[in-house]
Formats: structure tokens, sequence, C-alpha cells
């Protein structure tokens, strides 16, 4: 899946293949910053999954959301500062989860 920054710093998932967005395309796990305060986790509980971040959630520092990809279902929480970024799903091999901190942009870890 590719995740693009819009012109107007709107953030769109591609859901199948676009022409001239690769100069808009955010690397995942490329910012210089806390790997592990970025990195959403799992915690597998039988046949659900928690996703987390370990990230604060200030007013000017939080993680806006997190997004399960099943490869044909995605699943988005939204968060607002104070709020705690987690979201519990249904566990599927091979499943992606990304993270999106207003200051430190776009990471993703796979189970």
């Amino acid at each position: 899946m590719k995740i693009i920054k819009c012109k107007n710093n709107n953030i769109m998932a591609l859901l199948k293949e676009a022409e001239n967005v690769d100069d808009r395309i955010i690397k995942a796990n490329s910012v210089d910053a806390a790997f592990e305060k970025h990195v959403p986790q799992f915690e597998r509980e039988g046949d659900k999954v928690i996703v987390l971040v370990n990230h604060v959630m200030e007013d000017d520092h939080y993680i806006e959301w997190i997004m399960v990809d099943y490869g044909d279902k995605q699943i988005i929480k939204h968060f607002n500062p104070g709020e705690e970024p987690k979201v519990e799903v249904e566990f599927k091999e091979g499943m992606k989860a990304y993270s999106y901190c207003n200051k430190h942009g776009l990471w993703e870890n796979s189970l």
C-alpha cells in the first residue's frame, strides 16, 4: 500500500495504482525519531490483536491515527490528544499496521 501526502497536506492511502504520485509517497519509518515510540506494536490474544503505539498524546504531539491493513480491507481509527492510541482488531496472518505522528510522520510494522 502506498500512502501519500497531498498538496493540501491531507494524507491518503492509495488502494490501487495511481500515476504521478511518486514525489508525494510517504516512506514509513524514515524519520529520525524514537523508533520504539512510533512503531505500532501488536499484542495477540487468540484471534484478536491489540495494536498500540507507546507515544505521548499531548496537544502539540500525538498519534493522529492507526490503520490496520489486511490487503483486501483496512481499518482506521483516529485519535485526539489525551486518548490512548490503541485499537483491537481481528488477527490475520500477514497483517500490517501503520501509525501517523503529527510531528514525525508515518510508521509501519507487520505481524
